[in-house]
């Protein structure tokens, strides 16, 4: 491993990394890298993450912003219009707007957990993909070592060949010369 570190990728043992390591370990074994990163990186979810993403992802939805809408309409309309006297929320909507600022207190954070997650998930995934890049890129040199030997075994039979050839060639000219 440490001889291929440094033919393909021209690092001494001390300077490749673990993950080129690792790469240059399963290349040399010729076993794959890749692998379902997402559901590699769900792996090592908390519960709290997992719940984090799934809020995340439900608070921005049309389908949450329809059903928010709807629910402010019907809040507005039935403390308003349909119960006129003993409203428990008359105009201008306080205890709706005590609700919505201790909603959007919760949901900011959850949101941004939810992002910081995303952001993981990315610079796991850029690992993923560099890992595969790189073990893509160390298979294409060593293809390349095999073909330039194979080139140079052909050429090196082919000189042989041509020497021998040569050989008979003034083998042949020198009996002529002598008749």
């Amino acid at each position: 491993m440490v001889e291929i570190g440094q033919k393909l990728l021209g690092k001494t043992a001390e300077q490749l990394s673990a993950v080129e390591r690792r790469v240059l370990k399963k290349a040399r074994e010729r076993r794959i890298v890749s692998a379902d990163a997402h559901e590699d990186f769900l792996a090592t979810a908390t519960l709290g993450q997992r719940l984090a993403d799934g809020i995340a992802r439900v608070g921005g939805s049309w389908s949450f912003i329809f059903a928010f809408i709807a629910f402010l309409v019907i809040w507005a309309l039935a403390n308003t219009i349909f119960l006129t006297k003993d409203a428990p929320d008359p105009y201008p909507f306080i205890f709706l707007n005590l609700l919505l600022s201790m909603v959007a207190a919760i949901q900011a954070p959850i949101i941004m957990m939810s992002q910081n997650r995303q952001a993981e998930r990315d610079r796991f995934m850029a690992a993923r993909d560099y890992e595969i890049n790189l073990k893509a890129e160390i298979e294409v040199l060593a293809l390349h070592d095999k073909i330039d030997i194979e080139v140079l075994v052909e050429l090196r039979d082919a000189r042989k060949q041509i020497d021998l050839l040569m050989e008979e060639v003034r083998k042949l000219s020198e009996r002529l010369e002598t008749r």
